[in-house]
């Protein structure tokens, strides 16, 4: 099992919501607001006057089967709009219950 973390912009909230259920991946825990910057070429979002915009963020569970499909639908989603962004990342779950 993996842990799969999506930060996106929130322009970006329904497409996330479609993909998860598309791939029917029902659980999953959303963070509405979150302030960040990307690693590489992502502008600040932080909700303030200079970075009015905002990201949002979500987490879920899944089988190691659908990591792959689940990232490669995550990078169609960032190119369609790279300017917007989405990242996804994934861990490793040693222990559930």
């Amino acid at each position: 099992m993996k842990a799969v973390f999506i930060v996106f912009n929130q322009a970006n909230t329904e497409r996330v919501e479609y993909i998860m259920d598309q791939l029917n991946i029902r659980g999953y825990t959303f963070f509405e607001e979150v302030q960040g910057r990307g690693s590489q070429t992502g502008e600040p979002r932080k909700g303030s006057h200079t970075w009015p915009e905002m990201n949002s963020a979500v987490i879920t569970m899944v089988d190691d089967e659908k990591v792959d499909e689940l990232l490669k639908t995550v990078k169609k989603l960032d190119l369609r709009n790279k300017e917007i962004g989405v990242r996804a990342f994934v861990w490793d779950i040693v222990k559930s219950y």
